[in-house]
């Protein structure tokens, strides 16, 4: 609304419409983001606690992972859901490091609102922390150390570390080994450089058994059942046909009509289809495959003339594991029976049905190549295997980029400590108030190895105090907060390592959300369609009550 003294008000935004401006509207976005990385905060590292979520409809998650608790809640403040945006694009972009992100984007706004108070102009602030962020990049690069597909036990390690903050420690060890031997079947060479696909590592969850009985497959594992009670639920050198048509007699484009007139007439039409049925089932038998997999369905008396040829057939398997077992088997998917030839089956060693609990699985194993794979996790309760499943796809996640960049860095908050250090030297060459911004970003970046060893029920001015004096040292690079002990050593000897891009995408989505939410000086939130919605509803509950 604007008024000139002695006239009328003009309004210009609908009534009930709500406006904060200025410092108002900024501190109001700060607050939100910071209370969302205050959420997350104690979940960070290896002595971080768990998050219980319970969404509407009573479904209870258990989890310390920072892109499930953010996703799962159900955030109202647009700024808040900026920072929940954040994490989800870095479990996107590289699959760890979503906590730190959000921990990190908090504090930039939490040392920015500071910087505020001081009446330092949000675009200073801003080009200062690009800056800073930029420099935190080199410093990042500088520091990394080359690592190859053949280092198997560093490898190991850096899915270790991934999964050293998660619930699944006791079987740890077992499920890294997993995650490195799956990545590295499923690595292909592309124009000189390695890209791993981790979209062809299937993972399965079924509840049972413990967490060191999940196993890696080395082919598919399809969770359907044979599909006729007398066909084989083993069979040993398979040849697999992967069909994507229907093994039923089709329907015609059109509508048809067929006049019978004789029972003589309707046994002649019942064998042309049994005659139709038993050519395809011929046809495939012909070939040499003694497995098919089918993407569509399977007529009855075709499951018949199967089992008796000794086929083992799985109807109705969806596209994706089609793809799947066409990379494992090095079959070809096949759209009409009658292209199908011996060149284009899959193989495999055993292809057979297991019992696991009350669900029958198929086992496509053993095939010679795989570009597919499968890793089935075990586990006491649902939730335990649920949290298997988050832990497993951040190793595959970590292990996938420390393969395709082949570089790694320090963990345990040591790269953060040594962009700290380094960025202050480069505030005092930049100088001015943007100085005063890099510095602030420091603090910000340093924030992470103190919450670690808050989380872990140490005394953080004393670890930073350790810890910036070992950073000052020559050799200094690789100190970090050893949580166990409460010592600063040194992470490459702990083989604590991380891989350098999940490192560099924090630093970059975390900047690019806290330089959003300073831009930010005026909120405008359209309310009045809801007090609307209100009132129409209103007076409906009224009459309702007068006619009771």
């Amino acid at each position: 609304m604007a008024a000139i003294p002695g006239t009328v008000p003009v309004l210009i935004l609908k009534e009930g419409t709500g406006r904060t401006t200025g410092r108002e509207a900024q501190r109001n976005n700060i607050t939100a983001a910071k209370i969302i990385a205050e959420i997350v905060k104690t979940t960070l590292g290896p002595k971080g606690m768990d998050k219980m979520l319970v969404n509407s409809f009573g479904d209870v998650t258990i989890t310390n992972d920072g892109a499930t608790i953010l996703k799962e809640i159900d955030v109202q403040h647009p700024a808040a859901k900026m920072l929940v945006e954040v994490a989800k694009a870095q479990d996107n972009e590289v699959g760890d490091g979503t906590t730190t992100a959000a921990v990190l984007a908090g504090e930039l706004l939490s040392k920015a609102e500071e910087l505020l108070d001081q009446n330092i102009h949000p675009t200073i602030i801003i080009e200062g922390y690009r800056k800073a962020a930029e420099k935190a990049r080199e410093v990042l690069e500088k520091m990394a150390l080359p690592v190859s597909i053949k280092d198997e036990q560093l490898l190991i390690d850096v899915a270790m570390t991934a999964m050293g903050s998660k619930g699944v420690a006791g079987a740890r060890e077992h499920l890294a080994k997993l995650a490195v031997e799956a990545v590295k079947q499923v690595v292909e060479e592309k124009d000189g450089k390695l890209k791993a696909d981790i979209d062809l590592i299937k993972v399965l969850k079924k509840h049972g058994k413990s967490l060191e009985e999940t196993e890696l497959v080395r082919g598919m594992v399809i969770d359907k059942e044979v599909a006729h009670p007398q066909m084989p639920k083993v069979v040993h050198n398979a040849k697999i046909a992967l069909l994507n048509a229907k093994l039923e007699i089709e329907k015609t484009e059109f509508d048809a009509k067929i006049n019978i007139e004789s029972p003589e007439q309707m046994k002649l039409f019942l064998e042309e289809e049994e005659r139709m049925l038993r050519e395809m089932v011929d046809k495939i038998a012909e070939v040499g495959a003694n497995v098919v997999f089918c993407e569509k369905g399977i007529d009855d008396l075709a499951l018949h003339f199967l089992a008796k040829r000794g086929i083992l057939a799985v109807k109705n398997v969806s596209s994706s594991d089609m793809e799947k077992l066409a990379r494992a088997t090095g079959g070809k998917i096949v759209a009409n029976v009658k292209d199908l030839s011996a060149e284009l089956l899959g193989e495999a060693k055993t292809v057979e049905e297991v019992k696991i609990g009350e669900d029958k699985l198929v086992y496509v194993k053993e095939c010679r190549n795989p570009k597919a794979v499968t890793i089935v996790i075990r586990g006491g309760t649902e939730h335990v295997v649920d949290e298997a499943e988050r832990s497993l796809h951040d190793a595959l996640c970590v292990v996938r980029n420390a393969i395709e960049d082949g570089k790694i860095v320090p963990g345990g908050g040591a790269p953060e400590a040594e962009v700290a250090r380094q960025l202050r030297d480069y505030a005092a060459q930049i100088g001015g108030r943007e100085q005063l911004a890099i510095e602030a970003f420091a603090n910000a970046v340093e924030s992470i190895p103190l919450t670690l060893a808050e989380n872990a029920g140490l005394d953080p001015v004393d670890i930073m105090v350790e810890l910036r004096a070992a950073h000052e040292k020559a050799d200094g690079y690789a100190m970090g907060v050893d949580v166990f002990t409460g010592k600063i050593r040194n992470m490459l000897e702990l083989k604590v390592v991380e891989p350098l891009r999940v490192k560099l995408q924090v630093i970059k989505s975390a900047t690019e959300a806290a330089c959003m939410i300073l831009k930010i000086d005026d909120v405008i939130a359209a309310k009045g369609i809801e007090k609307e919605k209100e009132k129409e509803k209103k007076p409906k509950e009224e009459t309702e009550s007068e006619f009771d």
